[in-house]
């Protein structure tokens, strides 16, 4: 990967994403120097325990040129691919990369269905134009499935197949392999999603050259992507409680509810679906402003479609939902061995 522009310092935190602006470094930050990133770039944020944490400018720019050197090699070995594009950071420096390696080779196909919110769709369509890629969108069917709507801790599994289901006929007549911007993180996850990729011979490049969530932001920054510090934005079914069953109102009631919030100026937020109830999580260090915005927000999540509105003051957890369902049934399941 060529490094364009000028060395720089660029400071590199640890356990603080999306810190508030002007806020002091967290403890363990450290100022490294990066190819390839513009004058007046923002501070690189790492999570807690990233494994570029403590480590000096060579080796930071130096292990970072050289998975994505590892990545061009793969997806060049690959031939043909069509990637599943959901528009982070994962998928977009897959796409991205596929796009400068393979050219008219390299598809990138975004699933739509009422579980993507349309503003993604469009950030996709919009990202896709910029980089000059192969872009297509396919339509999903897993409001279809039974399974699916249940809302079992495996709906991603599901989903997943869905995805599978409307990508493998793009890839087929040429012989293209269906990949997946899974990174390496995601692998101590609960993941059913995976398996089913898996199965269905999916490939994850950014897994072969070893790549973090960490590193893929950075790698995205050196490259001047702009989806390089893009917040997850899971599929909203994430956000239907475990014991209620996926349908469209709620979709389209935790769609409105978060797009509502974004116009509010809240750059990270989930909506969390729990009937007539609203649990809203965002970042801890928005949490003061929520509160000073309490009057429009709760009138704007009660005009989404949901009767009573509660802020979560452990702040946004990601997968949360997943986690409290899984915790209740090895619970049950505990309980029913004792007796």
């Amino acid at each position: 990967m060529s490094a364009a522009g000028s060395r720089r310092e660029v400071l590199v935190t640890v356990g603080r994403p999306n810190a508030p602006e002007g806020a002091e470094p967290a403890e363990g930050a450290h100022p490294v120097e990066l190819a390839g990133v513009a004058e007046g770039a923002e501070p690189v944020e790492l999570a807690e325990g990233a494994e570029l944490a403590g480590k000096g400018a060579g080796d930071v720019s130096g292990e970072i040129e050289h998975k994505i050197s590892l990545l061009e090699e793969r997806l060049a070995g690959l031939g043909s691919v069509v990637v599943a594009f959901s528009g982070g950071v994962d998928s977009a420096l897959l796409a991205w990369t596929a796009n400068r390696v393979l050219g008219d080779r390299a598809l990138a196909a975004t699933a739509v269905s009422v579980s993507l919110a349309p503003a993604e769709r469009r950030w996709c369509e919009s990202l896709a134009a910029e980089w000059g890629m192969q872009w297509r969108e396919v339509f999903t069917r897993e409001m279809d499935d039974p399974l699916y709507l249940a809302n079992g801790t495996d709906r991603c599994y599901h989903c997943k197949s869905a995805l599978m289901d409307a990508l493998e006929p793009l890839a087929a007549p040429g012989g293209a392999r269906i990949a997946l911007g899974v990174n390496v993180d995601d692998l101590g996850e609960f993941r059913p999603g995976q398996e089913a990729a898996r199965e269905r011979g999916a490939v994850f490049p950014l897994v072969d050259a070893g790549m973090t969530k960490a590193e893929i932001r950075l790698a995205a920054r050196m490259a001047g992507l702009s989806v390089w510090d893009k917040p997850a934005m899971p599929c909203l079914a994430s956000r239907i409680s475990h014991d209620l069953r996926v349908d469209g109102a709620k979709l389209d009631a935790v769609g409105r509810a978060e797009a509502a919030l974004a116009g509010m100026g809240f750059r990270e937020v989930r909506v969390r679906h729990h009937g007539d109830i609203a649990r809203l999580e965002f970042p801890v260090a928005d949490l003061a402003r929520a509160l000073e915005l309490r009057e429009g927000l709760v009138g704007a999540v009660q005009e989404a479609g949901f009767r009573y509105v509660t802020l979560d003051l452990e702040g946004l957890r990601s997968g949360n939902l997943a986690v409290t369902a899984i915790g209740r049934a090895i619970q049950g399941r505990r309980l029913q061995a004792e007796r």
